[in-house]
């Protein structure tokens, strides 16, 4: 289940000597992230809170989630976005007081590590006045520095190169800079919790059961029980912000894993109706048309068709702010092997 940490670890920095000659934001990106990751269970109750000249953010990140919302089980998954879009490679959140940042960086100047070059820079940015002055400890309590995360797994994309920025310090209450637009905000919130959604199995129950006939309709349905909205929360405690991001199922596809079949509807999207998708076949049903399901045309003879059912989830979100919309609807699907034989002729 995918996580967040910050970008890397100071030590890692100091043993690969991370672009230590370059005098550029970049540089400072192998100083000062650490390997925290942020909650991987759900937590209801955790909040941000000061101890002493330390952040304390939830279980252990800037960003909790709280997944006990979402779905279950064996066979839950991630729904894949029905477009190109994906959830940020990158953003920024505050990560630092200003007495936390003052001693990390003046244990990386004072080792051997950095080049002049940048050292100076630096030093200039976060003490000498450009634009900083003394880190900010003039205002400790009173706001954060605010640095750049990559999600977890999204290290080698191009894009979480994009959040390349020092770190900059935002006032509380206050909106990050505009000239920041990877800055958290509650859509940002909404996007990555889009990535911890899990939806449940969609193997659908088919009737009949165990091997089909040609030319006769196999009707496909889905258990309402497991087939409901998901959600998931996602907060920065220290900001009291959240978003909670909601899959909701809307239809099925079905793909008969042969071109020798017809579906029922013909488009094989089975629409939602009255919270189900599809119906299940009864006694008396054999000469109707089912709602959801598909009609083999030829037998599969030794080996099986791979049925493919993809449910198609709407995604939309709310936030504390009273912000909210849709994001790109969300796919799930699963295969299952349907045995199709010929109807025996019987001779009397």
């Amino acid at each position: 289940m995918p996580v967040l940490r910050y970008r890397s670890s100071a030590a890692a920095a100091f043993g690969a000597g991370v672009a230590l000659s370059l005098c550029s934001p970049q540089a400072f990106a192998g100083y000062g992230h650490d390997d925290s990751t942020n909650g991987a269970a759900a937590d209801t109750s955790a909040s941000g809170e000061r101890e002493g000249d330390t952040l304390k953010s939830g279980v252990g990140g800037v960003i909790v989630f709280d997944r006990s919302k979402n779905g279950t089980g064996k066979s839950a998954g991630t729904v894949t976005s029905s477009t190109s879009w994906t959830p940020p490679a990158c953003y920024y959140a505050p990560k630092r007081t200003a007495k936390e940042l003052d001693a990390q960086m003046r244990q990386v100047w004072e080792s051997s590590a950095p080049s002049h070059e940048w050292a100076l820079k630096t030093q200039n940015y976060f003490v000498n006045g450009q634009p900083y002055k003394d880190f900010n400890k003039d205002k400790e309590g009173e706001g954060y520095w605010w640095d750049s995360y990559v999600t977890e797994g999204r290290e080698a994309d191009p894009a979480s190169q994009e959040c390349d920025e020092l770190p900059f310090w935002v006032d509380e209450g206050d909106a990050p800079p505009p000239d920041r637009p990877q800055a958290i905000t509650a859509e940002t919130l909404a996007q990555l919790a889009y990535a911890e959604i899990r939806v449940p199995s969609t193997e659908v129950d088919l009737a009949p059961e165990g091997a089909t006939k040609v030319n006769l309709p196999t009707w496909a349905w889905l258990d309402s029980a497991e087939f409901k909205p998901v959600s998931v929360t996602a907060s920065v405690p220290m900001l009291g912000l959240s978003a909670t991001t909601t899959a909701e199922p809307v239809s099925l596809k079905i793909t008969p894993g042969t071109d020798d079949a017809l579906t029922y509807p013909a488009s094989g999207q089975c629409e939602i109706r009255n919270g189900r998708i599809g119906a299940p076949y009864a006694k008396g049903k054999a000469d109707e048309t089912p709602p959801c399901g598909v009609k083999y045309l030829r037998s599969s003879g030794e080996g099986s068709y791979q049925l493919q059912a993809t449910v198609t989830w709407k995604i939309s979100w709310t936030s504390t702010t009273g912000a909210g919309g849709d994001l790109p609807d969300g796919e799930f699907g699963a295969g299952q092997d349907v045995v199709v034989q010929e109807i025996q002729a019987v001779n009397r």
